[in-house]
C-alpha cells in the first residue's frame, strides 16, 4: 500500500523533479519564447494542465486502512492507472517547436538505432516503474534510426502533437515527429 500513497505524492525519484527531470543541479529555465525559427525548450511542467489534479478523485480515502490483500487496494491501484492513462493534455502545446530532454523508452529499432520511443521525465519509468501520467510521456518517432539504448538521457527536438498513443511500455499524451535526437549535455545545446 505505501507504493500507493508514494505514486499519489510524488512518481519521480527524489532527485528529479518536473522542472529538472535529470536530477542534480537545475539546468536554467526555459525561455519563455525562443528566437525566430528555433524550438522553444520547454520543461516537463508545461505539459501539465494547470488545473488537473490527479489526486483529487482519492481525497479522504485512507490508505493505511487498505492492506494489500484487500480487493478495495486492488481497485483503487487499477483506479489510479487510469487517472494515469486518461491525464489530460495541455491544448496549449499542440503544434508548439520545441526541445525537451529525458530518458529513452525504445518501441522499435532497425539495425541497432532506435526508430521509435517514448521519452519519459525520470529514470526507469515505464520499465523498473509504473508509467507516469499520459501527459508526462512523448511518443517520439524519428525517421533516421538514433544510436541510444533504454533509459539513455537525450534532447528531443520536434513538431509537438497533442496525440494519444497506446504501447506496452504506457500511454502517451503527446507525439512528437523528430528533427533531431541528440545526446543530454546537461544544458540546452
Amino acid at each position: 500500500m505505501l507504493s500507493l500513497v508514494a505514486w499519489a505524492a510524488d512518481p519521480a525519484p527524489k532527485d528529479t523533479t518536473a522542472s529538472n527531470p535529470l536530477g542534480g543541479k537545475a539546468a536554467p529555465a526555459a525561455a519563455a519564447k525562443a528566437p525566430p525559427g528555433q524550438p522553444r525548450q520547454i520543461t516537463w511542467e508545461e505539459l501539465v494542465p494547470k488545473d488537473w489534479d490527479p489526486a483529487k478523485e482519492f481525497k479522504g480515502i485512507d490508505l493505511s486502512a487498505l492492506n494489500d490483500g484487500d480487493p478495495r487496494a486492488n481497485e483503487l491501484l487499477m483506479k489510479m492507472q487510469e487517472v494515469s492513462n486518461n491525464a489530460p493534455t495541455n491544448p496549449a502545446m499542440n503544434g508548439a517547436d520545441i526541445k525537451i530532454p529525458g530518458f529513452i523508452v525504445p518501441l522499435e529499432e532497425a539495425k541497432g538505432e532506435v526508430t521509435e520511443f517514448l521519452l519519459v521525465p525520470y529514470f526507469g519509468a515505464c520499465i523498473h516503474t509504473p508509467p507516469p501520467p499520459a501527459n508526462q510521456i512523448l511518443h517520439v518517432v524519428t525517421p533516421k534510426g538514433a544510436k541510444f539504448r533504454a533509459m539513455d538521457t537525450v534532447w528531443v527536438t520536434g513538431k509537438l502533437q497533442t496525440l494519444r498513443n497506446d504501447s506496452m511500455m504506457g500511454v502517451s499524451g503527446y507525439h512528437v515527429n523528430a528533427t533531431s535526437v541528440t545526446k543530454y549535455t546537461g544544458g540546452a545545446k
